[in-house]
């Protein structure tokens, strides 16, 4: 899954994000998963933000010291801190961190889509993408006659994404460069979209929820997975977004919001379903 954007000056800052954190993380924002382009806020870092120091030196998957800073707390800037700003270029480099055994222990990856309740033939879209991390899961979720794109604002991240999903024969998965403040999704184009590690490196977050609730089909769902202020991994604690500050930006980008019970030993999980849409889990 892994992971956003504003206008003019925000584009700037959040170029200065990422590219897929979700992932890894990120994206942040996939533009998501969590690192990658200057302007990657918003899908790049999602798969990232792993418990290993990353290829940067230093912190959580190279969120360490130097490595982020704020682009800016003011209006519009959602309920939370401003956006961890961060780069996840070669991909290559985050895929150690990223993919390792470890992560799995804390991920929990098939908790994961087991909360986003998919039904085989979805359409899903992770948001941050990284090198792809959520994919084979989401990918085995959604069956032969579904689809899923990992979308991420780092070309490199793309590549390598594609890559993977030839070399994995993964015939249901596709990957793409968006903008770092549009996720590049066509209207009602969408049942699921997966935003893990992601959301904190969003710029205007509510903007970039009402864009998301717009590529939704009926029933739609967008499912945020981040770090509590507890975990031990993560981005700094200046830049970590409570799930009660998730489910504002939301409801602001007109999702219905809920914040759901999982087992994550380090992260919550937010649902912004479409107002008057049945429920994801």
């Amino acid at each position: 899954m892994h992971r956003r954007p504003r206008l003019a000056a925000t584009c700037a800052a959040l170029a200065a994000l990422l590219s897929s954190c979700s992932a890894t993380p990120d994206a942040a924002a996939p533009a998501g998963g969590g690192q990658r382009d200057a302007a990657s806020g918003a899908q790049a870092a999602h798969a990232g933000h792993a418990p290993s120091q990353g290829p940067q030196g230093a912190g959580h998957d190279g969120h360490g010291p130097g490595h982020g800073h704020h682009a800016g707390h003011g209006p519009g800037h959602g309920h939370g801190p401003g956006p961890l700003v961060h780069r996840f270029e070669r991909a290559e480099d985050w895929v150690p961190a990223f993919e390792g055994p470890e992560r799995d222990a804390w991920q929990k990856p098939a908790e994961v889509v087991a909360a986003m309740r998919i039904a085989p033939g979805m359409r899903v879209a992770d948001l941050g993408a990284g090198t792809g991390y959520f994919l084979p899961h989401l990918s085995r979720a959604v069956g032969p006659a579904g689809a899923v794109i990992g979308l991420d604002i780092e070309q490199d991240m793309v590549r390598y994404m594609t890559e993977r999903a030839a070399r994995e024969r993964l015939a249901n998965v596709t990957a793409r460069q968006v903008r770092p403040d549009d996720p590049g999704l066509d209207p009602g184009s969408v049942d699921r979209i997966l935003v893990v590690d992601t959301w904190h490196h969003i710029p205007d977050r509510p903007a970039y929820a009402a864009k998301l609730k717009a590529a939704l089909r009926p029933d739609g769902a967008v499912v945020v997975v981040d770090f509590t202020e507890a975990a031990s991994h993560g981005p700094p604690k200046d830049h970590r977004i409570p799930a009660e500050a998730v489910a504002a930006e939301l409801r602001a980008g007109g999702l219905s919001p809920e914040i759901v019970a999982e087992d994550l030993p380090e992260q919550y999980i937010v649902v912004g379903r479409r107002a008057g849409a049945g429920a994801a889990r």
